[in-house]
């Protein structure tokens, strides 16, 4: 139920030998705006209590988030096969470029255009979709890719007149992003 949070200390989870009583937690944030989690976290701990359970958890998110990005989700870091001193290099590297592609995103989710860069193509979903990371990551491709066919754009805008809100809000957008580079 949301809105349920407990934490219980030195409960036996399992009945193999081997394990010591842990403390439980539980928290399931309310939801706000009639959106919220579909089901709560319970966690297994050894933490003093339900506050530090749940800031650390959060961070756990955030981790594992990053992990993705540095992973399969960005800049493929698995597939590199580098030695040991050039994946230092790499893993240095990766930390500039994703630090560079989080504030990207974050400044053009300040101004509201996000959805230009990476638009919701689920049905019905209403949730946020991508990270600060990837809007940063994916708005230099996009800008990239409007550079290139910046004539096709304006021939378009020539053609189809009833169309010309359109283009002009996705030519805002594109200014818009060009100023948070």
């Amino acid at each position: 139920m949301p809105e349920t949070r407990f934490y219980l200390r030195g409960v036996k989870v399992t009945k193999q030998k081997g394990f010591g009583k842990l403390n439980v937690a539980a928290y399931w944030k309310r939801k706000y705006k009639g959106k919220g989690e579909k089901e709560g976290w319970y966690l297994l701990t050894n933490l003093g209590d339900l506050k530090a359970v749940i800031s650390a958890f959060k961070c756990r998110s955030g981790i594992e988030a990053m992990f993705k990005d540095s992973k399969s989700g960005g800049y493929n870091l698995e597939k590199t096969q580098a030695s040991e001193h050039r994946l230092n290099n790499l893993i240095l590297l990766i930390a500039l470029a994703y630090s560079c592609a989080i504030l990207q995103g974050q400044q053009i989710k300040r101004k509201g255009i996000q959805n230009y860069v990476g638009r919701l193509k689920e049905f019905r979903r209403s949730l946020r979709r991508h990270s600060s990371f990837w809007i940063g990551l994916y708005s230099q491709s996009w800008m990239i890719g409007m550079e290139f066919f910046q004539q096709i754009v304006n021939e378009l805008m020539l053609i189809r007149r009833n169309k010309l809100p359109f283009f002009q809000r996705g030519l805002r957008a594109m200014s818009l992003i060009l100023s948070t580079f």
